[in-house]
């Protein structure tokens, strides 16, 4: 077994992380850098709902942790004048809860629902009719006593966010008229992510020192405040303040956070499949007893990047550690059996 240690780069956000998380965030849809796409997209429908004079359709956002999701639901009530109410999905545990929310919306109100895969299969079902027709018919008492109740709700517009869209029922999926999927960013959109919180933190930093920051952090834009805050630490207390590309270094690797921004839990994963498992295939419940991390890390936190990077490989019988990660810890990469059969005969 190997030790149990919190990843550095977990997607659970400190209270800190999180008030800091929301001053960094882009209040208006111009400010949003990144996912250019998905922007331009966005402005078409919130414009043509403006001009129809109606609420935006209901918008399904997906795509691992940290990406924007939250930040583009916040940015679409500005950007409509309306009061969003915030929630998430393991928070919502029994109708009830849904109905109190539901009813408190006003029109054009919008609801965002964070982690909307998690949503008890009970709790789902009330949200079919709300999202269609504005309507929710609550039963009370049972048997010859039942009685139900029609609550007429306000035309408000449901933004869910999901890191596993997979997990999403179709008759869920189905009810959301936009759709959009969050890739990772490239360097040059986190550098320049990176020097606009440097600006509102009131940070020097010269560009080697926001370009070391933007390729350590895994192309998420909230792992990339993370590490400059904990940058902005090690320059304060080892540096004379000054984020340069030598104290950036400095900081990440003490941090343990590598030159692909890679940290301990990757490695670890990558390790155990290489080294106790020969490489792989493994299955996702078997790495996880191994390393005593939950699967939910795993998939949510690990996986995505170490996919994206082609560290990583899903097989239908487990992950497999490829080429890449193998020369990442400087090992030989082993022969496939089939080329050595081939050789042979």
């Amino acid at each position: 077994m190997v030790s149990e240690k919190k990843p550095l780069l977990s997607s659970e956000d400190t209270e800190e992380d999180q008030i800091l998380n929301i001053s960094l965030r882009p209040g208006q849809i111009e400010e949003f850098i990144g996912q250019k796409e998905v922007i331009e997209n966005l402005q078409v429908a919130l414009k043509a709902a403006r001009k129809r004079k109606e609420p935006v359709e209901h918008i399904l956002f997906s795509g691992p942790p940290g990406l924007g999701k939250t930040s583009l639901a916040h940015i679409i009530a500005h950007e409509t004048e309306s009061r969003i109410t915030s929630t998430s999905g393991p928070a919502i545990s029994r109708p009830g809860d849904l109905i109190g929310i539901l009813t408190n919306l006003g029109a054009a109100d919008i609801f965002f629902i964070d982690e909307i895969h998690r949503l008890p299969k009970v709790v789902e079902e009330f949200l079919y009719p709300a999202m269609e027709s504005f309507q929710i018919d609550f039963v009370i008492d049972k048997g010859p006593y039942a009685k139900t109740i029609k609550f007429n709700l306000k035309h408000f517009t449901l933004i869910g966010a999901t890191t596993r869209a997979g997990l999403l029922t179709t008759a869920l999926r189905e009810r959301f008229g936009i759709f959009h999927h969050l890739h990772f960013y490239e360097v040059e959109e986190i550098s320049q992510i990176v020097r606009r919180s440097c600006k509102i933190l009131k940070l020097t930093a010269d560009e080697g020192g926001i370009y070391e920051i933007a390729r350590r952090s895994r192309g998420t834009p909230r792992v990339a405040n993370r590490l400059l805050r904990r940058v902005r630490d090690y320059a304060e207390v080892k540096e004379k303040g000054k984020i340069t590309q030598s104290v950036a270094e400095k900081a990440l690797s003490a941090l343990g956070v590598d030159e692909v921004g890679l940290d301990d839990v990757d490695r670890r994963v990558l390790r155990a499949i290489i080294d106790f498992y020969d490489g792989g295939p493994v299955g996702l419940e078997s790495l996880s007893a191994t390393l005593n991390e939950e699967t939910d890390t795993l998939l949510d936190v690990v996986e995505p990047y170490l996919l994206k990077i082609g560290y990583l490989k899903r097989t239908p019988r487990g992950r497999e550690a490829t080429r890449l990660a193998y020369g990442h810890f400087q090992k030989a990469y082993p022969k496939e059996p089939q080329k050595e059969l081939f050789q042979k005969s």
